[in-house]
């Protein structure tokens, strides 16, 4: 995996947020691969869903990439065995989890609406 050595930027859709990765700070410590679009989310309070926790075991957090996909590191086999089970794919679909862009350049993402969790459970 080839990690970024630049500054660079992801929008989320459809919220429209506009996260800037430094690369000095990845990893943040949260869910999925190292400076993985889920993890540069987490890091900055976007919200993805990912039953899984981010370990590419489900569909949950699947995003087309709009803008910015030729950056991406090529999906592996998991990923792509796990994206087959997800509605709605497109030839730029990912897991959020499993995808890390080189930094190149920015990034636009879209979260589908069949994946946006709008009831989330409490602390227990």
């Amino acid at each position: 995996m080839s990690a970024p050595q630049q500054p660079y930027s992801i929008t989320y859709l459809p919220a429209n947020t506009t996260v800037h990765v430094d690369p000095a700070k990845v990893p943040y410590d949260r869910h999925g691969k190292p400076g993985s679009i889920l993890e540069i989310a987490m890091g900055h309070a976007v919200d993805i869903d990912h039953a899984c926790g981010g370990v590419a075991a489900c569909s949950t957090c699947h995003v087309i990439v709009k803008s910015g996909f030729e950056s991406m590191v090529p999906a592996d086999e998991q990923e792509e065995d796990m994206l087959d089970t997800a509605p709605g794919v497109t030839p730029r679909s990912r897991l959020a989890c499993q995808a890390v862009a080189r930094g190149t350049c920015d990034l636009v993402v879209e979260v589908p609406t069949w994946n946006r969790n709008h009831a989330k459970e409490g602390a227990h």
